[in-house]
């Protein structure tokens, strides 16, 4: 099949698919005499599984480790529960950040109950005042789920101060 093929069958971009191609999860696939690429069973196999992963929020790293394991089937597959343990640990990470966020936005919500004229706003007002940082709201870089893939530091959450 072509690449707009597969990229249909799995609801994927065409740069997308060229992406996982250049990154090493999707092998290149056999070119016609057109110089098409030409893609194979395997690859939609492949391409779906790569995608469930992201559907998961899985980094390309934890992918490739994966699919390293998908590859080599008689492997145990205890490091396979590690990866998606510290992944578990990870999201209940995120879920908490995002908590915090939800806190601030309600917070900021609160500071305006009413219509009025914009230069009264309190969420303009709230939002415009410096902001400094909240102690206990960021999570160090040594409290971070171990054995995940680093992704970039959230930033540190900031309020208005008082």
């Amino acid at each position: 099949m072509k690449i707009g093929t597969l990229a249909q069958a799995t609801a994927t971009g065409v740069e997308t698919i060229r992406f996982y191609e250049r990154e090493g999860l999707l092998p290149a696939p056999a070119r016609s005499s057109g110089n098409y690429r030409v893609y194979a069973p395997e690859h939609l196999e492949r391409l779906v599984f790569i995608r469930q992963c992201r559907s998961l929020d899985m980094t390309l790293d934890e992918i490739r480790t994966l699919l390293r394991f998908k590859d080599a089937p008689q492997a145990d597959c205890n490091d396979v529960n590690a990866l998606l343990e510290a992944h578990i640990a990870h999201v209940a990470y995120r879920v908490r950040e995002l908590k915090t966020l939800e806190r601030g936005l309600k917070e900021l919500r609160g500071q305006c109950g009413r219509s009025r004229q914009a230069k009264d706003c309190g969420i303009l007002e709230g939002l415009a005042t410096p902001l400094r940082p909240v102690e206990g709201r960021a999570l160090p870089a040594s409290s971070r789920p171990p054995g995940r893939v680093q992704r970039k530091q959230p930033p540190r959450r900031l309020v208005a101060s008082p």
